[in-house]
């Protein structure tokens, strides 16, 4: 019970602690975004896109997700093996930075035609091949801040890197206007890369002997399962497209950027609970990997945690979903609420799904992660393909939940089936009880407005709390 209480209590200190940082991050965002476009106009917010997305494109391809690979190695080691485990990442995302950086240097002529439609870009694209190498290098050290829980220094290291990255490049924008632009993406790359070895963990003293060789041995594993989760990346990016470009064929632009508006606000801002746990969790499952007992119960009691958190916020949410739709966006967007307000329900789903999924990274099951991701990917396309056709945008909300459905179905099957472990007692009635309550407001909030929704927001955030609170106090 002892172990239990812990548990709760470091989750919860791990999402609070995340959770800030990540709104931190988007309020630095949603500002950076404002003054670019009062200062410099939708031309500077196009350029602004344009050029991260390339160099986030880049950095995908090329850094073969070292940071999420490598942490189940980090966490799992101890004394002169994680001193040496320490020294293969931080080589190996010097080596892949390097790479990216030369690929965008040597394609930096035909990211300029292909991205603006001439070659005058395309200083600007070797300008950023610096970015590029940053963003792998930064990526390593925070790996290592994650995988051994250092998660104070992992937390100001990610806050300050973008408050101090905004602060520097605001100035910018003003004075320089659209000439600011290559330049200051730069400088917040640099900025992040600035804190994170501000924070980082120190190299051991004296520090292990590591031979080329090793280097390419010891690294070989974490770049083959980065290179399964480098696929799955692609594949989601891939069928994410697919969907938009049949949307934008099918129906409009328009019904593109509301489906967008939607989609980001269910899955990136509720997301953020998913994100701040994920920080704490995946290293101390991957702790745990080989035994079997301990497996189940840190996934039996994380996702208790995940949905005794989350079903209050789909309560919440789904009751002040047009308030949400104003401030994030405007009234013309009022048109997605019976989207999100579907799709945030499905979110229960997507709990279950993502506590048991982080299981094959933490047994570093490349080939069962890609065949699990790739499944996810076929169905959140075919059934939105469907539920568009049939419905229309009300009908992606529907989608959103079946497919999640699907997916912990999947994930279960490979949990279950591959490496015969359970779920603790408990957990279905809790899913299914928080997908009811989900249902139920998202139901009464469609035939009779917002009052009882409210009510059940209240009640539930309540029940959550008390039983939380019994959760981290009871010996």
């Amino acid at each position: 019970m002892k172990v239990q209480n812990s548990l709760s209590s470091g989750i919860l200190k791990a999402m609070s602690l995340f959770g800030g940082v990540q709104v931190v991050s988007i309020l630095c965002s949603i500002v950076r975004t404002k003054l670019v476009a009062v200062w410099i106009g939708a031309t500077g917010v196009g350029l602004f896109a344009l050029y991260n997305s390339t160099v986030d494109m880049i950095s995908a391809f090329t850094r073969f997700e070292l940071r999420s690979s490598s942490i189940k190695d980090i966490s799992s080691s101890a004394g002169t093996r994680l001193a040496i485990v320490n020294v293969v990442v931080r080589r190996w995302s010097w080596f892949l930075g390097m790479l990216g950086a030369m690929l965008t240097i040597v394609l930096s002529p035909w990211l300029s035609q292909w991205t603006f439609g001439d070659d005058s870009h395309t200083i600007g694209f070797i300008v950023l091949s610096v970015a590029v190498l940053l963003f792998s290098v930064t990526d390593g050290e925070l790996a290592i801040l994650q995988g051994t829980s250092m998660l104070g220094r992992l937390a100001k290291a990610s806050m300050w890197g973008v408050v101090s990255g905004v602060a520097i490049t605001v100035p910018m924008f003003y004075f320089w206007g659209v000439d600011s632009i290559v330049p200051a993406v730069l400088t917040y790359f640099v900025m992040t890369a600035v804190m994170t070895m501000v924070y980082r963990r120190r190299p051991e003293r004296p520090r292990p002997e590591v031979t080329f060789r090793e280097t390419l041995t010891e690294g070989r594993g974490l770049v083959t399962l980065g290179f399964y989760m480098m696929l799955s990346t692609f594949v989601c990016m891939l069928v994410h497209y697919v969907f938009v470009a049949y949307l934008n064929n099918n129906a409009d632009t328009e019904t593109v950027g509301y489906y967008q508006a939607g989609y980001t606000l269910v899955n990136r801002y509720v997301g953020l609970v998913f994100t701040a746990i994920a920080m704490e969790y995946f290293p101390r499952l991957s702790r745990v990997s080989g035994s079997m007992i301990r497996t189940k119960v840190f996934v039996s009691h994380e996702i208790s945690i995940a949905l005794l958190i989350l079903v209050p916020i789909i309560a919440i949410f789904i009751s002040a979903e047009e308030l949400i739709v104003r401030i994030f966006y405007a009234d013309e967007f009022l048109v997605i609420t019976p989207f999100i307000r579907w799709a945030i329900v499905g979110t229960v789903f997507r709990a279950v799904s993502w506590s048991m999924a982080f299981v094959i990274l933490a047994r570093g099951d490349g080939k069962a992660f890609l065949l699990t991701e790739t499944a996810s990917a076929v169905t959140s396309l075919s059934l939105n393909i469907v539920a568009y056709e049939l419905w229309g945008l009300d009908g992606l909300g529907f989608a959103y939940i079946c497919w999640y459905v699907v997916y912990a179905l999947v994930v279960w099957a490979v949990y279950r089936v591959r490496y015969r472990l359970g779920i603790g007692r408990g957990i279905v009635a809790l899913m299914f009880s928080g997908f009811g309550i989900g249902v139920l407001c998202a139901a009464v909030s469609s035939l009779s407005g917002l009052v009882i929704p409210v009510i059940i927001a209240v009640v539930v955030s309540v029940l959550s709390f008390l039983r939380l609170r019994t959760m981290i106090l009871k010996r």
